[in-house]
């Protein structure tokens, strides 16, 4: 039986292709704040970063058990977008006489094909093949896609009118909100439940970017001592370019002026998808238009 062997494993990524590259090649040391679990530390102990010759020091936990392994770069080719290392220390060579990780991106229309390859040598026919490596490395590419396409956007906006009750309308009165900003807003409606229950479904009709557009959300957390609601979209034009969408806004007091909190989480349906600035701001310009619909009223 022969002790030398290969394993090539693909998987599409939405996100970008000369990214994912640009990581393994230059900033293999970020990999460890997109998969923790995975990857707790990569440092060099020779050369520069994306050079070959460079050699790479990681800390990581794999099978349950964490392990460390020495690489140097054996081969960086930019037009395969293509890096080989090779293990020259660590535990993995408690069961190889020699390893080889190689990954590289292909461009294939909107996605992307990421190839792993694994060219070992077992030190006896006992030892298995690194199956559960390959899967490792394969899940950390999952990880390094999902960092790239969630994002969160926070935004705060002091308010002169009363904290109370601007909570109370995105809590108990969201279809008010057309009388205060009818050009953004044109209608809220309830579909299921009652209006400020969590697990009540609203439709939005509103204009965006100058489109008319429409939102289907349900109401996920109500929080009474932070004045927070929040919501999570589940139709409409949003999850045309979002897999996933949340809207949170919530009041703080402070003095006379009370802080007015949005924050957007999302997941990108690829990486062309923008972050929601426009939407941001468009939440904030509602929350201006509240507020002088209030004021008004309070003169």
């Amino acid at each position: 039986m022969s002790l030398e062997g290969k394993l090539v494993s693909e998987i599409n990524i939405k996100s970008c292709g000369d990214v994912f590259h640009e990581i393994f090649r230059y900033r293999p040391h970020h990999i460890s704040s997109m998969s923790p679990d995975k990857i707790q530390n990569v440092d060099i102990h020779e050369g520069e970063w994306g050079t070959v010759g460079s050699v790479i020091f990681w800390n990581f936990t794999h099978d349950g058990k964490e392990k460390v392994a020495k690489e140097i770069i054996e081969e960086i080719d930019e037009e395969k977008k293509l890096v080989k290392f090779k293990v020259i220390g660590g535990d993995l060579l408690d069961f190889y006489k020699s390893i080889y990780l190689t990954v590289h991106v292909e461009t294939k229309g909107e996605d992307n094909l990421v190839t792993w390859i694994l060219d070992y040598e077992k030190l006896n026919p006992d030892i298995p093949d690194p199956h559960t490596l390959m899967e490792f490395c394969l899940n950390v590419t999952k990880d390094i896609e999902t960092h790239h396409l969630t994002g969160k956007l926070e935004s705060q906006i002091e308010i002169k009118s009363d904290g109370d009750v601007f909570h109370e309308i995105f809590r108990y009165r969201p279809h008010h909100i057309s009388t205060m900003c009818s050009d953004k807003i044109q209608n809220v409606d309830i579909h299921e439940g009652e209006w400020g229950t969590v697990g009540s479904v609203l439709f939005w009709n509103y204009v965006h970017d100058g489109k008319e557009k429409v939102a289907k959300e349900i109401i996920e957390v109500i929080d009474e001592e932070k004045k927070l609601v929040k919501f999570k979209v589940i139709g409409g034009d949003l999850l045309e370019t979002y897999k996933s969408f949340y809207l949170t806004v919530h009041v703080e007091t402070k003095g006379e002026s009370n802080l007015v909190t949005w924050i957007l989480e999302y997941e990108k349906q690829n990486s062309k998808v923008p972050d929601p600035h426009t939407l941001m701001e468009f939440c904030l310009n509602v929350t201006k238009d509240i507020e002088t619909h209030h004021l008004k009223c309070d003169t």
